[in-house]
């Protein structure tokens, strides 16, 4: 099963902004879309999980149009971080994650699950707490929580469910960062399909399973992270000069080459 994007182009006004991208993301796999600012990498994702319809071209998952499908079809197959989540009213930390739960959860424990989503995230305590009292690090996991309970099982009797992450370690410590990203491989390697943007190309080469490059709207290159992670292609999509530099271990590190660093 995949998630595949053919020829979706976009336009703002008479703009285009997306010039027929083509994605294709397996299940049990971790995607990760990379590429400067403006590059079109969250206009992709919305492509992808339904909020923007292309001008041309379409987006099928699990072997099914999303153009076809109505929200409450795709709701329990695939489940989605935005870059930025703002509420006006106070809600607490569970109330929050419960949005989460579907029609789909009717054979689950939803406070169970709730507690096992927060835990997962690192914040096990946070359940009564005001959402609107936190961390924007903290606001950040309790979305992806309630965007894990939305999806909990990573496969079910129709296929791979899909996690769909824009940014999700951009507000994040160190620590927390890896714990996300380690969230996100695990869910892979369970069955489902996880596709993020990520602008951190160092934890992208140490958890992606396939990378695509953007620049401009256009996809520049798209494959493992050795085929995709050169200097050639980073340097010529991010305009300055990147080294890779390969460690005993057999990871990748990128690190900014230039006088004054």
């Amino acid at each position: 099963m995949r998630l595949q994007a053919r020829d979706i182009r976009l336009y703002l006004g008479r703009a285009e902004i997306l010039h027929g991208v083509d994605l294709t993301a397996h299940a049990g796999r971790l995607t990760a879309i990379i590429g400067p600012n403006g590059s079109g990498k969250t206009t992709l994702l919305r492509a992808l999980t339904g909020e923007i319809a292309p001008a041309s071209g379409n987006v099928v998952m699990n072997g099914r149009d999303i153009a076809g499908m109505r929200p409450g079809e795709l709701a329990p197959i695939r489940a989605v971080l935005p870059q930025q989540s703002v509420l006006s009213f106070p809600f607490t930390v569970a109330e929050i994650v419960r949005i989460g739960l579907t029609s789909s959860h009717v054979q689950d424990d939803g406070h169970a699950l709730i507690r096992a989503a927060l835990s997962r995230v690192g914040l096990p305590d946070h359940a009564g707490r005001l959402y609107q009292e936190l961390s924007g690090g903290e606001q950040q996991r309790v979305q992806l929580a309630r965007a894990l309970v939305q999806i909990w099982h990573p496969v079910g009797s129709d296929g791979p469910r899909w996690l769909l992450l824009d940014e999700p370690v951009s507000s994040l410590d160190i620590a927390q960062q890896l714990t996300v990203m380690r969230l996100a491989a695990e869910y892979a390697r369970q069955g489902g399909g996880v596709v993020a943007i990520m602008h951190d190309l160092n934890l992208t080469a140490m958890f992606a399973d396939h990378v695509l490059l953007m620049q401009e709207g256009r996809a520049v290159a798209e494959g493992s992270p050795v085929d995709v992670l050169t200097d050639h292609r980073l340097s010529g999509a991010y305009g300055c000069c990147l080294q890779i530099n390969h460690t005993p271990s057999d990871g990748v590190w990128l690190l900014p080459q230039g006088a004054g660093l």
